[in-house]
């Protein structure tokens, strides 16, 4: 009777050295992907949603052949963003990287996260759900589920196809099982855990 929600961050793209937003997969995001969708081949899926960038809706074709039975479906809810700005709490060192983004980025980004909250970590029974997205917007649900102060998701970074584990079982607020789980990739595939503070 266990609700399992399994969060991954998209593969490596092919312009991230570039500092581009978006953009196909690199050769190494494409094995990282094929790795995962090996990993996650026995789970029984139930649903498998995606964020509507480049990146990771390939991350989500490369499950999907993987797991035939399971037609993956784009969500606005999981597009990369930044759940909230600078508070009282939040400390100084966050100041620069806050300062590349605009109070309606910021906005923006808060009320999405609310409704993803909203809209997933909502208890289905027996229900296992595979969601890729992006590494902030993994940062927030696992925040989230920690009970953790706002700030804290930037002390939160996942790997490219790294695999985090929530679940709610009955009667029983929800857990992090796993995070950033990294066994289905050898060394050379393990890349994107950015510097803090994330920029």
């Amino acid at each position: 009777m266990t609700h399992f929600l399994y969060l991954v961050r998209h593969g490596e793209h092919l312009d991230a050295e570039h500092g581009l937003v978006d953009g196909p997969l690199s050769p190494r995001g494409r094995r990282q992907a094929a790795l995962l969708a090996d990993r996650l081949s026995g789970l029984p899926l139930h649903s498998v949603w995606h964020s509507p960038l480049e990146r990771a809706v390939e991350t989500a074709r490369a499950v999907a052949e993987r797991l035939p039975s399971v037609s993956p479906q784009a969500t606005p809810l999981l597009f990369d963003c930044v759940p909230t700005g600078m508070t009282a709490d939040t400390p100084s060192i966050y100041e620069a990287f806050f300062g590349a983004y605009t109070a309606a980025e910021v906005e923006a980004g808060a009320a999405q996260m609310a409704d993803a909250v909203a809209e997933f970590l909502v208890r289905k029974p027996n229900t296992h759900e595979l969601l890729i997205t992006h590494n902030f917007v993994i940062a927030w649900f696992v925040r989230e589920v920690l009970g953790a102060a706002p700030w804290r998701w930037l002390t939160l970074n996942q790997a490219h196809c790294g695999l985090t584990v929530l679940a709610q079982r009955p009667g029983r607020p929800w857990a992090l099982l796993t995070h950033n789980d990294l066994a289905h990739l050898p060394m050379e595939l393990r890349t994107g855990l950015p510097v803090q503070p994330p920029v």
